[in-house]
């Protein structure tokens, strides 16, 4: 019983939660500046990375590749033609 007494809590506040979001408006303005802000924070790294970064520290950031021995494989494929697999 407690459970569906919390159930029917938890969905009645957010019903009315809802209902108060629905009538919350903002002005233009508001709307504008966010959508500018999120403009500005999603391309943050495209903006100002090039600027504040190092050359060094991105050469730094980059694993060095293993070396593994590659073996080459070909396949017959029609037409006289050779597929090559590297792995």
């Amino acid at each position: 019983m407690r459970v569906w007494l919390a159930c029917f809590l938890v969905l009645f506040a957010l019903a009315e939660l809802f209902d108060w979001v629905k009538e919350f408006t903002l002005p233009l303005p508001i709307y504008i500046l966010g959508g500018a802000f999120l403009a500005v924070a999603s391309n943050y790294d495209k903006l100002f990375g090039s600027y504040f970064s190092h050359p060094m520290s991105k050469a730094t950031l980059e694993q060095p590749q293993l070396d593994s021995p590659s073996s080459t494989i070909s396949l017959p494929i029609e037409d006289s033609q050779q597929f090559e697999i590297k792995s």
